[in-house]
């Protein structure tokens, strides 16, 4: 029986983590995710959770603090932002190396300078490459929906590799929503009990942690975690296939909003893709074939159902809410280039770049690239050629 809630964001993260109950929490504040770990230290204190709390000097430490826990054997999440996970940024390396499963939600926000608090996806797009899967949330309900599934994402012996769960700063983080959370013994049952495979304080099957590893095996420990994250796509599906069992909401690599029949389709994550299908849904009630392909997964990042969920598009528009400084358009774009590369679908693909710093982006908005998609329909537009949404001048 769900139990139906009325939160923030960060409450909504915080009440899976109460019901997850890792052994281990590692806290440093940064807005805007610091009403998560205060939240959480409420439970701590109030005696909800046994988690122990640790308090750190820094997200350097508190990802180093993370990763001591994890190869203990513990069950271990944190969470930061922005410049958070910037000072992390050794140490988030380091967790993915050792194939430690821990779970980080990550409060999305612009990094400095000139110094922002706001939502837009440099922080983690920076962090695309470092061996960590990533769930994007459209909204609180998903949050609360992926930091669970990511316990078993993580903890999945054919992944064993850590999970950022994503959410927008201040849109999502300090929006109070309605959501249905799972009854507490729900929950702890779908998460089920941890028990690390190698762990520094098992002396019958003693492993070595944080090896000098050079020529001889770095390569082969690399190809490991390739494979690792190769492995996690079918594992991300099979978990949301059983949490929709279990609370009745579905969950896949993408979501195909209205796409089968689409002329047009706009790409985007997080949420954006909550305004994008309001704007799908008028303009669908004024006969026009729109459509949205909202990306959960970006790593990995799933190539096939984005080709098919771009299959009938004669115009594909895509949201970056990040900079990849002198590179042909943004992280997002750059995706969908390689994915359909090679593929013949022939379509034209614009990339839009918003939202930096907090700016908002309207419904307005939305539909403005749908309108622009209608008239660059069947031409060649340069990979380099990116387009601003709402830049003044």
């Amino acid at each position: 029986m769900a139990r139906r809630l009325t939160l923030t964001g960060n409450d909504a993260a915080a009440e899976a983590m109460r019901q997850i109950d890792p052994d281990v929490v590692t806290c440093f504040p940064i807005t805007p995710q610091t009403e998560l770990m205060h939240k959480f230290a409420d439970f701590v204190a109030d005696g909800e959770v046994k988690a122990e709390m640790v308090l750190v000097e820094s997200e350097h430490s508190a990802m180093s603090a993370a990763v001591g826990a994890a190869s203990a054997g513990a069950r271990v999440m944190t969470a930061t932002s922005a410049n958070g996970l910037a000072l992390m940024w050794e140490i988030v390396y380091i967790a993915a190396s050792n194939r430690l499963p821990i779970v980080m939600p990550v409060v999305n926000r612009a990094l400095s300078g000139p110094i922002n608090i706001h939502c837009d996806h440099s922080d983690t797009m920076g962090c695309r490459d470092t061996g960590w899967i990533q769930l994007y949330s459209e909204n609180a309900q998903e949050v609360y929906d992926n930091v669970l599934q990511a316990i078993r994402i993580a903890e999945n012996p054919d992944v064993l590799l850590p999970v950022m769960v994503t959410f927008d700063g201040f849109i999502i983080s300090h929006t109070v929503e309605v959501l249905d959370a799972l009854e507490d013994k729900e929950a702890s049952d779908w998460v089920g009990e941890y028990k690390a495979m190698y762990t520094l304080l098992d002396t019958e099957k003693p492993a070595t942690f944080g090896p000098l590893d050079l020529q001889d095996y770095y390569f082969e420990h690399k190809r490991q975690q390739i494979e690792g994250m190769s492995n996690a796509t079918e594992v991300i599906k099979s978990v949301g296939k059983a949490y929709e069992k279990l609370s009745g909401r579905a969950y896949g690599m993408t979501e195909r909003y209205m796409t089968d029949d689409a002329d047009y389709v706009v790409v985007a994550l997080g949420s954006t893709c909550g305004t994008a299908k309001v704007v799908v849904d008028e303009m669908r009630a004024e006969g026009k074939r729109v459509g949205l392909l909202k990306i959960r997964s970006f790593r990995p990042f799933p190539h096939a159902e984005i080709v098919a969920g771009l299959a009938s598009a004669k115009a594909i528009g895509v949201l970056d809410r990040s900079v990849s400084f002198g590179a042909p358009g943004g992280p997002v774009h750059k995706e969908i280039l390689a994915a359909l590369s090679g593929t013949g679908h022939q379509t034209s693909i614009v990339n839009y770049l918003y939202g930096l710093g907090g700016r908002d982006i309207s419904l307005d908005h939305i539909r403005s690239v749908f309108e622009e998609l209608e008239t660059v329909a069947g031409k060649t537009i340069a990979p380099n050629e990116v387009r601003f949404i709402g830049l003044r001048g």
